[in-house]
C-alpha cells in the first residue's frame, strides 16, 4: 500500500479546522448542559419525594441503557414524524447533553454521598437551610471528588462526537468522509481523522492529570 503524503499533509488543515470549529465547540456546548441535566438528575435522585426520585431514576436508566446513535437517530430522523424538525447542530446538542446528564448523574451522586456528613451538621449548626449547605459546601467538595471521572466521561464525549457525523454534522469525521469521497481515499483520510482524535484525547489526558495533580496538592495543604 503507497501512502499519498501530500494529500494526508493537506488534509491536515480541514481536518483540524474542522475539529476546531465543530468537534471541540460541539463537546464543550454539550458537556456544559450535560452537566446541568447531571447535578439536577443527581440531586432529584437524593429526593425524599419518591416521585422526583423515581422520574430521575428512569431517565438515568434509559440513557445508560440505549445507545447514543439511537438518541441521535430519534431526535433528528425521529421527532420530524411528530411534528418538530430539529437542524442538525442543535439536534446533536440535545442527544450528546441528555447522554452525558445520564452518564454524569450517577458520578454527581456518588461524589454527593462521599462528602462527609458532619459537613452537612456543621453547615446547619452555623444556620445554613439545606439549600444553602449543598451549595456552599457539599457541591464544592462533591465537584472536587467528582473531577476526574467528569474528565474521563468530557474525553470520552469528544470522541463520540464522531457519531454526529450520521445526521450531517459538520466536524471532524464528518470533513473526513468528505474528503476521502472525492479522493477516493477512504483507509487514509479516516486512519488520519484516527489520529488527529487521538492527539486531542492525548492533549485532554495530560490536562486531566495535570488538574488532579493540582487538586491534590490543595487536598493536601487543606488536611
Amino acid at each position: 500500500m503507497t501512502i499519498d503524503w501530500p494529500l494526508f499533509w493537506d488534509s491536515v488543515g480541514p481536518l483540524a479546522a474542522a475539529a476546531i470549529a465543530g468537534t471541540i465547540p460541539l463537546a464543550l456546548v454539550s458537556f456544559a448542559l450535560g452537566m446541568v441535566l447531571a447535578v439536577a438528575a443527581a440531586l432529584a435522585r437524593l429526593s425524599r419525594n419518591r416521585l422526583i426520585a423515581g422520574v430521575a431514576r428512569l431517565y438515568i436508566s434509559v440513557i445508560r441503557g440505549t445507545p447514543l446513535l439511537v438518541h441521535l437517530f430519534v431526535v433528528f430522523y425521529g421527532l420530524p414524524s411528530l411534528g418538530l424538525t430539529i437542524d442538525p447542530w442543535p439536534s446533536a446538542i440535545i442527544a450528546l447533553s441528555l447522554n452525558v446528564g445520564g452518564y454524569a448523574a450517577e458520578v454527581v451522586r456518588a461524589a454527593i454521598l462521599s462528602v462527609d456528613k458532619g459537613q452537612w451538621e456543621a453547615a446547619y449548626m452555623v444556620g445554613m437551610p439545606r439549600r444553602t449547605a449543598l451549595r456552599r459546601v457539599i457541591l464544592p467538595q462533591a465537584a472536587r471528588v467528582a473531577t476526574p471521572p467528569l474528565s474521563n466521561t468530557f474525553i470520552s464525549l469528544v470522541k463520540d462526537t464522531s457519531l454526529t457525523s450520521l445526521i450531517l454534522v459538520s466536524e471532524m469525521f464528518r470533513k473526513s468522509q468528505e474528503i476521502a469521497a472525492f479522493t477516493q481515499e477512504f483507509m487514509l483520510l479516516y486512519v488520519e481523522a484516527g489520529l488527529l482524535y487521538w492527539v486531542i484525547c492525548l492533549a485532554l489526558s495530560t490536562g486531566q492529570s495535570a488538574m488532579e495533580r493540582r487538586l491534590d496538592r490543595h487536598v493536601a495543604v487543606a488536611r
